[in-house]
């Protein structure tokens, strides 16, 4: 991990959506190893939010704008000169993909789209990572996990946004990028990457689980509502496949176009539990809160989705380093660190991240 370290310091990043959660996480361990971040994002859209709970606004150079304005994309790539580039802007919520679906295709297809067209010009970025989702395959339901082969799809329009976006970043490749025509043609490499169920500290993000449990029990002081508790998820710490997308973008950089295409990140299979396990779990780890099912709710959700995440253990060197017990804990911790010790938050977060390098 020291290697990986020193590979950034001095890296010239941009990150879009690096106002957002996993942003935010994948801002900060940057900016503890020395690179220099180039933000592009819309304003945070909660509050309280990690951006603003970490104080990053004032170590990154940041750009407020919208993905979908090309003109502008193109004019920040061209003036600040990134190396590597983590796009994760984006609409990333289900249910909002139901009340506003054009947004949610114009935001996740378009907006993909528009980050490959702009490196297109680009002489100094090397490396790109396009983060999508787990639910970007077509999930018939099967208990075993999903490779990196198998068909896309998708249901609702977030999911069907995100598999649009692999599409398009496939064609991408084979056309512009292609790894045969790398040095020759252009000096750039592109990959993918696929992870769910992402938790962690600072998400407060409406209608994800984690931010209803800590909203429930710190501010309405109310019962938590679960719609799906059957249901089953691949839970992962945001460090776990952050690390992982680290190591990817460093091959890139290098030029070992073997590395080119998609990658799967997911946790071990003892992390995969229901929705109604997490919740009982999170209680007992805040001392407080209670719940309450409702499966009122008419819009479609999966019931099984895991994914296989063999190719990059064996090819990446990359693993899985915290069980479940340890995911839920480190996470529900600093939820109360942040309510009841708000000051500390900033060295707190940089300790977890420290703790959880020194476990690789």
């Amino acid at each position: 991990m020291n290697e990986l370290k020193k590979f950034y310091n001095g890296k010239r990043i941009l990150i879009t959506g690096h106002a957002g959660f996993k942003g935010s996480w994948l801002s900060n361990i940057l900016i503890n190893w020395g690179a220099e971040i180039i933000g592009y994002s819309l304003e945070p859209n909660t509050s309280p939010n990690l951006f603003e709970t970490l104080e990053l606004k004032s170590k990154i150079i940041n750009y407020f704008n919208d993905i979908r304005d090309i003109k502008k994309l193109k004019e920040v790539i061209y003036k600040e000169k990134p190396e590597i580039i983590f796009h994760m802007a984006a609409q990333p919520l289900v249910r909002n993909s139901y009340d506003d679906p054009i947004y949610t295709y114009q935001t996740n297809i378009i907006g993909t789209a528009n980050i490959l067209e702009a490196v297109k010009e680009s002489k100094s970025v090397k490396s790109v990572i396009i983060i999508t989702t787990d639910k970007v395959y077509e999930n018939i339901e099967k208990e075993t996990g999903y490779v990196e082969d198998d068909r896309l799809g998708g249901y609702d329009p977030y999911s069907t946004s995100k598999a649009c976006a692999e599409l398009i970043t496939g064609s991408y490749v084979k056309s512009f990028f292609n790894p045969k025509d790398y040095l020759k043609k252009h000096n750039l490499l592109v990959s993918s990457v696929r992870a769910g169920n992402v938790i962690g500290g600072g998400d407060w993000s409406k209608d994800r689980l984690i931010p209803d449990i800590i909203k429930g029990i710190f501010e309405k002081e109310e019962d938590i509502i679960i719609r799906n508790p059957n249901a089953i998820r691949p839970w992962q710490h945001v460090l776990e496949p952050l690390t992982g997308y680290l190591i990817l973008a460093r091959k890139l950089y290098d030029g070992e176009i073997k590395f080119v295409g998609a990658w799967n990140f997911a946790p071990e299979e003892e992390n995969f539990i229901t929705v109604e396990e997490l919740i009982k779990n999170g209680i007992n780890i805040l001392e407080k809160g209670n719940y309450k099912i409702n499966t009122s709710s008419e819009k479609h959700e999966t019931m099984v989705l895991k994914l296989d995440a063999t190719k990059a253990k064996n090819n990446l060197n990359w693993k899985p380093s915290l069980n479940v017990s340890k995911t839920l804990k480190i996470t529900f911790d600093w939820y109360k660190e942040f309510y009841n010790n708000k000051d500390d938050i900033i060295n707190y977060t940089n300790k977890q991240i420290n703790d959880f390098m020194e476990r690789l």
